[in-house]
């Protein structure tokens, strides 16, 4: 026999994957705190380590004026969107800057270790998606005139897979499909 590796076909998931959680695309920067041992040992944006001296928004130096209250996170890589004054243009038209965890299972409001300085991306929708479901939301979104939302994440449980849609092209322009 030749020297080739084993490769077995995936497992092929069970169930329903329309099952899915659906949150608020938050319009702000990746960010992440890296906890180990009860310490707080990395903090990053999408794609590099931040500190207070080369920071990402101030997201670094934030981290450092919260870490005791940050380790109730415990253990993990956390995580979310720093969004609000200053960053992309506050869309959302946040008052200062807010921290938002991406995990909304983890972070429900049933979880008392959430650390009040942080926040959760909005839950939308939680259930069996149909075909309008994610159209539906992003109609809604558009309708509000009261901020410039981005679009929503869909997070599938059965397969464990995240898909964004947003409201806008990457150029900009409204998405034409939703606004006829």
């Amino acid at each position: 026999m030749c020297n080739v590796e084993f490769r077995p076909w995936a497992k092929i998931v069970r169930g329903n994957p329309f099952m899915a959680t659906i949150t608020e695309k938050i319009n702000g920067t990746n960010a992440c705190i890296v906890i180990k041992e009860g310490e707080i040992v990395a903090v990053q944006s999408r794609k590099r380590f931040i500190t207070p001296e080369s920071d990402n928004f101030g997201f670094a130096r934030w981290v450092k004026e919260n870490e005791v209250e940050l380790l109730s996170l415990e253990d993990g890589y956390h995580y979310g969107e720093w969004a609000g004054e200053g960053i992309q243009k506050n869309p959302l038209k946040l008052a200062g800057k807010h921290f938002f965890l991406f995990n909304t299972f983890r972070w429900n409001p049933d979880n008392p270790n959430k650390p009040d300085c942080c926040d959760v991306v909005p839950v939308l929708f939680n259930g069996k998606m149909n075909s309008s479901t994610v159209e539906g939301l992003l109609l809604k979104m558009i309708d509000d005139d009261t901020v410039e939302h981005e679009g929503v994440v869909v997070y599938y449980h059965n397969t464990r897979n995240y898909t964004k849609h947003t409201i806008k092209t990457p150029n900009g322009k409204w998405q034409k499909e939703l606004t006829k």
